[in-house]
């Protein structure tokens, strides 16, 4: 897929937290009908889903905060989680982060990144796990900018 005007990358931290910012993307370019639809059938599942859970919220409300007019502040969204799901220390956020920029990689998920190399026509590329997958597949190389090596939280 193209890169998407407007969609950050999964390794782009909010507050603590990488993958947060991508979720809020999607939800704000899906309202204004400017998210492709290939990726319209992961709004709230996979990645989000797991983001949700990690900050103990309900999607729905995460969505419906996340499109409050005069609302949408990314760091705002945050705080308003951490309220609704209780707040999480840096351990967690960093052990979330290490988790999630992991997925795929000698894992439950390790065939089915191998199986999308090959449906992406991405087979051959250095990835190793969802977060390097989607990356690639959005015209970003996060090996040669080493996205991975965040500064610890």
């Amino acid at each position: 897929m193209p890169n998407v005007p407007g969609l950050r990358s999964c390794y782009t931290k909010v507050g603590r937290l990488v993958y947060f910012g991508r979720m809020l993307d999607k939800i704000r370019l899906h309202a204004a009908g400017k998210l492709p639809a290939d990726y319209q059938g992961n709004l709230g599942v996979g990645f989000d889903n797991r983001c949700c859970v990690f900050l103990g919220v309900n999607y729905a409300a995460l969505k419906t905060r996340t499109l409050a007019k005069g609302k949408g502040i990314d760091a705002d969204i945050l705080s308003w989680c951490q309220e609704q799901g209780g707040p999480r220390t840096d351990d967690q956020c960093n052990i979330w982060n290490r988790f999630i920029m992991k997925v795929g990689w000698r894992d439950d998920r390790t065939a089915v990144l191998q199986q999308r190399l090959g449906e992406y026509g991405l087979v051959g590329k250095p990835i190793e796990t969802f977060f390097d997958l989607i990356e690639f597949d959005e015209g970003r190389n996060p090996v040669a900018t080493r996205a991975w090596d965040l500064p610890s939280s």
